[in-house]
C-alpha cells in the first residue's frame, strides 16, 4: 500500500520469547484460551490465528519489514523490553524501529539498555507538561491519542525536539485535522484513505 511505518504489539511467552499479538490473552484472536505469558513459544505456535495463520515472533516481523518500513513496536507485555532490544540489536534494526509503551518506565528502561534506539511514550490524556512527561522517560517522541492532541502540545514538543506521532485517526475529517496540525506520523486503521489524502495535497 505504500505505508512507511507499521505498528505492532509484543508480549513475552513463559519461555521469554517475544511474540507479536495485541491482547494479553490469546482468546479473542486465536482458537486458544489463556494468557500469552502462560504459553511456551511452541504452544503459541500451535494456535490458529485464523485460516491457519500463526502468531509470529518478533524476528519474523523484523525480517519482513526491515528496509521497507519503520516498525513501531509497542511494549505491551510486562518486562518485554530487554528481550525486544536484544532482537533489534541482533537483526541490526536499531535505526528501523521505534519502541513505545503506555508503561513509561519500560520506555526509560529501553534507553538504559541501548540509548541509540528511538522511543516514544503513549498516553491518553492532556498532560500539564508534555515535555516533562517525555523527558522523565528519556523519550524521543510523544504518541498522544488523537482526542487529546492540540497545537499547544505540538508546539511544546517541537521546542524540545520531540517528534509527535498520533493515533488512531480513521475518517477523513479527523485525518485532515491531524495533517493540518503538522504531526510527524498518523496511526490509522485506514491507510488507504490517508495515503489518498496525502497524494491529493
Amino acid at each position: 500500500m505504500g505505508v512507511d511505518q507499521i505498528e505492532i504489539d509484543v508480549h513475552l511467552t513463559k519461555d521469554d520469547r517475544v511474540v507479536v499479538i495485541h491482547d494479553t490473552s490469546v482468546d479473542r484472536t486465536t482458537d486458544g484460551h489463556g494468557y500469552v505469558s502462560d504459553f511456551s513459544l511452541d504452544e503459541i505456535k500451535d494456535l490458529d490465528a485464523g485460516e491457519g495463520e500463526r502468531i509470529p515472533i518478533l524476528e519474523e516481523v523484523i525480517k519482513l519489514t526491515k528496509g521497507r518500513a519503520i516498525l513501531q513496536i509497542e511494549l505491551k507485555g510486562l518486562d518485554v523490553e530487554e528481550e525486544t532490544v536484544k532482537i533489534v540489536e541482533k537483526y541490526d534494526a536499531l535505526y528501523g524501529v521505534v519502541l513505545t509503551s503506555f508503561r513509561h518506565k519500560a520506555v526509560k528502561n529501553v534507553k538504559k539498555i541501548n540509548p541509540i534506539i528511538e522511543t516514544g511514550i503513549l498516553f491518553v490524556c492532556q498532560p500539564v507538561d508534555v515535555v516533562q512527561l517525555a523527558n522523565s522517560a528519556h523519550a524521543d517522541a510523544i504518541h498522544p491519542n488523537i482526542n487529546y492532541v492540540d497545537k499547544e502540545m505540538i508546539n511544546q514538543a517541537r521546542l524540545h525536539d520531540l517528534k509527535v506521532r498520533v493515533w488512531n485517526a480513521d475518517d477523513e475529517k479527523t485525518l485532515s485535522k491531524m495533517i493540518s496540525l503538522g504531526v510527524d506520523a498518523i496511526g490509522t486503521n485506514r491507510p488507504d484513505i490517508l495515503l489518498r489524502m496525502l497524494n491529493r495535497n
